[in-house]
């Protein structure tokens, strides 16, 4: 076509500054501005780290040793108050 520009998609006038939620975005995702940059990296930060802190703040990591031998212990008492009841 003769005109190959972008045109707004939500039939803003574009140049005048209008826009919706999509062109807002695009504006802030690719502007590469140091707050829009700084803004980023935070969203991110809190959609990696709230899981991560909410994930590692119960007990403290065990060894997979640690577990197999707690798991053992486990089923040796199941496995010796089961045998001693009759089925």
């Amino acid at each position: 076509m003769i005109n190959d520009t972008k045109k707004p998609s939500n039939g803003g006038s574009g140049a005048s500054g209008g826009g919706g939620f999509r062109a807002k975005l695009d504006h802030y995702l690719y502007s590469g501005e140091k707050k829009h940059v700084f803004a980023g990296m935070v969203i991110i930060g809190c959609i990696f780290g709230v899981p991560w802190y909410l994930m590692t703040r119960g007990a403290k990591h065990q060894s997979h040793q640690d577990y197999l031998e707690k798991a053992d212990k486990a089923r040796n008492a199941r496995l010796s108050t089961g045998s001693s009841t009759a089925r």
